[in-house]
């Protein structure tokens, strides 16, 4: 049922003389979150003009607009929410109204491209959601924290609605024992700070009906948001996150394009399909395909990311990436990029898959972390993009050149091999300075450890045979113990 059953004004205007009398009662600042979607764009709408309609005096307290940039938007999203947080701060600044957009993104460690090929991650599953607690709940979140900090308290400002699914509703309803006042309920997650949800009983159509009939304050044309949903069959929208039971973009019709928790991207695929002009976004969608697959162990290490082997059942099972996989995912990423720069148009031709920042990152882990010495992300990137690749940080401290190396593997025998030679020269060689050397011991018997096997079969069958003398234990003790206790009872 429409909330604007008797009168669209009448309700609009009310709600709106709610947010001004619910701004000037107190000091508390706001914190509006703002994905560029139907909703959050008429939660946005909707705190604006609440608070274009006060007196400058009445104006009192701060309105942080936050925008969480995962790093692996839909470009075309990416795009316009960019463009609109630029906007909407000059309009702001020039009427005076106090509110300044943000845009959040996760730190290096945490963003998707560095955990993916630089950690190894496997591409996310619902089992293994890796993704959404980095990338968008923890930038957000600590941006509010931050504005607790500073002022003691903050209200959280969400286009939550309860008609977008019934785990919505079901999670309002049960906030709705606690709350302050209407539309208003203590943050569980986040202690000192309150939910406001203006929106939360309007329908779907209730909302394109108030961006359509109400011209965006800031200097965005609704219509063309509307034109944008259209362009895709799915409906929804990428919230902003701010706890576990948000819906994931993985759900929504704005969300990642690398996203391997829905079946399909149908909102990218129905993009392509509608729209000649946006074909340069297929390689995207391509690599999304790729990294979806149901069984990747092809593709994996049968250690786990520690270096120990586990079993399920009689299964190993397997962890990261392995370093050819690894280095697969990073040329099928840059060759997209270089697609992008040649055959987008103007407005996202410059749109960045990864960041310098990000391949800096990777290849220190892979040289610092992994041991692999081989240094192939230049060597990836020169191919794929045609330049070089900037950044000469980690050429100095590389033990060995290609040649050594080729000769390394060859005496070796095996790659296993290979690779427990190369891993214990690392650890020699970063402890050579150290007076005490203290853990290398512990550095070399880990290494050891991880590189014991001669290959999965052998990892396989040792682990078998370490867990059947587990239980051959496990029974003697238990044996032992039904005894002792039989004999006491006797």
């Amino acid at each position: 049922m429409s909330v604007f059953a008797d009168s669209l004004a009448a309700t609009i205007d009310e709600t709106v003389d709610g947010m001004r009398r619910l701004y000037i009662q107190d000091a508390v600042p706001w914190v509006v979150g703002y994905s560029g979607g139907k909703d959050s764009t008429a939660t946005l709408q909707l705190v604006w003009t609440a608070l274009a309609g006060l007196e400058p005096a009445e104006r009192h307290k701060p309105v942080f607009v936050i925008s969480t940039d995962t790093l692996v938007e839909n470009p075309v999203v990416a795009s316009w929410v960019g463009r609109s947080l630029e906007v909407m701060s000059e309009r702001a600044a020039s009427l005076e109204i106090p509110l300044t957009p943000h845009r959040l993104t996760p730190k290096i460690s945490d963003t998707f491209w560095v955990n993916l090929i630089g950690k190894g991650y496997p591409a996310p599953r619902p089992k293994f959601r890796w993704c959404t607690e980095r990338m968008k709940i923890n930038p957000s979140n600590a941006f509010i924290r931050d504005v607790v900090a500073a002022h003691g308290e903050a209200i959280v400002v969400l286009g939550i609605r309860k008609a977008e699914s019934a785990i919505r509703a079901r999670a309002m309803k049960k906030q709705e024992a606690t709350r302050v006042r209407d539309f208003l309920s203590p943050n569980g997650n986040l202690p000192n700070s309150l939910v406001y949800s203006p929106i939360e009983l309007w329908s779907n159509d209730d909302v394109w009906t108030y961006l359509m009939q109400y011209e965006n304050p800031w200097g965005y044309d609704n219509k063309d948001l509307l034109s944008m949903y259209q362009g895709a069959s799915a409906d929804g929208e990428c919230p902003l996150v701010v706890d576990s039971s948000t819906p994931s973009c993985g759900d929504s019709r704005f969300g990642c394009w690398t996203c391997t928790l829905v079946e399909k991207d149908k909102s990218m695929a129905a993009m392509i399909q509608n729209d000649d002009e946006k074909e340069w976004m297929l390689p995207l969608l391509a690599l999304r395909d790729r990294l979806d697959i149901s069984d990747d162990r092809h593709l994996r290490d049968f250690r786990r990311l520690t270096g120990r082997v586990q079993l399920y059942g009689d299964r190993l099972i397997h962890g990261p990436y392995t370093q050819e996989a690894r280095e697969d995912w990073l040329r099928e990423l840059l060759r997209a990029q270089h697609w992008i720069s040649k055959n987008a148009p103007e407005n996202v031709r410059d749109t960045q898959l990864i960041s310098h920042d990000e391949l800096k990152e990777i290849r220190r882990i892979w040289v610092t972390d992994k041991h692999e010495f081989e240094d192939r992300l230049p060597e990836i990137y020169l191919e794929t993009m045609g330049e070089a690749f900037d950044d000469g940080t980690l050429d100095s401290h590389l033990p060995f050149g290609a040649d050594e190396l080729a000769e390394l593997r060859e005496l070796a025998g095996s790659e296993l091999h290979y690779q427990l030679v190369r891993e214990l020269l690392d650890v020699e060689r970063k402890q050579k300075l150290n007076l005490r050397r203290r853990g290398l011991l512990d550095d070399l018997e880990g290494a050891l450890e991880r590189h014991f096997y001669d290959d999965a079969d052998d990892a396989l069958d040792v682990a078998l045979r370490r867990r059947g003398r587990r239980d051959d234990t496990d029974t003697l003790i238990g044996d032992f113990v039904r005894t002792v206790t039989a004999g006491d009872d006797a």
